[in-house]
């Protein structure tokens, strides 16, 4: 069996920022265990797997890290709406249904795109296991009460303590959660880290749904709706931010840098 292929590096201007992910569009659903397998030999953060569909959406979506499916991901749903949009430049958008996080929208906006997800709400929480395993003791933390996925903030100082962070991932391994550390940013108002190491990826490049969190976390600690993030990992990538009622919307450029067949 032979799948069209793409590598796109999302959230980024140019080759070798943001994350990448690969995309590969099917006819049908694989099982389960290929589409990991696909996603294992692919080594990226996320595979994303499009379906034409009907109704309310153009495919239906999925993603997979090398280890697990995922109910969100946000870089991997830019990456399939450049794949998407750049092969038919008469499209405005387009929709991508999913299983757990609802119809997701990526349309054209300025240099690149605008990608709309459910907005994650954070209350305060307390977790001093988590703190002590990413290295931060004694800062702030927030717990979703909402959304697809578990999600953990930590809130930090300053971009250099962000950076400064140091977690133990082995310990990180044993804690289902997506771990964020995030502060007011030196390049843009805000900064953050990532990790989720339970779903076996310790440090994410640049992480759309992290952002579905964050977006009103610093929206209501700001005192507006629309502001400029930065995801401080080796990679790095920048993204404007806004927050539309209960949907965050993120705006950043894509590029590709692989196309090919994957050989089954």
């Amino acid at each position: 069996m032979k799948l069209p292929f793409a590598q796109i590096d999302a959230f980024a201007e140019r080759p070798f920022q943001g994350n990448s992910a690969a995309v590969i569009p099917l006819d049908a659903w694989l099982p389960d265990e290929m589409l990991i397998a696909i996603a294992m030999e692919n080594n990226l953060s996320e595979t994303a797997f499009l379906v034409p569909a009907q109704g309310d959406a153009d495919y239906d979506l999925r993603w997979c890290t090398p280890t697990t499916e995922v109910p969100l991901c946000g870089h991997a749903t830019l990456a399939a709406g450049h794949f998407v949009l750049s092969a038919n430049p008469a499209l405005e958008a387009v929709r991508f249904r999913t299983r757990k996080a609802g119809v997701l929208e990526v349309r054209r906006a300025g240099v690149g795109y605008a990608l709309d997800l459910p907005a994650t709400e954070m209350v305060p929480g307390q977790d001093e296991t988590l703190l002590d395993v990413l290295g931060v003791s004694g800062a702030p933390i927030f717990v979703a009460s909402n959304g697809v996925e578990r999600v953990h903030i930590a809130l930090l100082p300053d971009e250099a303590a962000v950076r400064a962070a140091a977690p133990d991932f082995r310990r990180l391994a044993g804690i289902d959660t997506m771990a964020i550390v995030t502060a007011p940013g030196d390049s843009a108002d805000i900064a953050s880290r990532v990790f989720v190491s339970a779903w076996g990826i310790d440090e994410d490049p640049v992480t759309g749904s992290a952002h579905a969190a964050l977006v009103p976390f610093w929206a209501e600690r700001l005192g507006r709706n629309a502001f400029s993030a930065f995801q401080a990992s080796a990679r790095g990538g920048h993204m404007q931010c806004r927050l539309e009622g209960d949907r965050v919307v993120l705006e950043a450029p894509c590029v590709t840098v692989i196309e090919g067949v994957f050989s089954l």
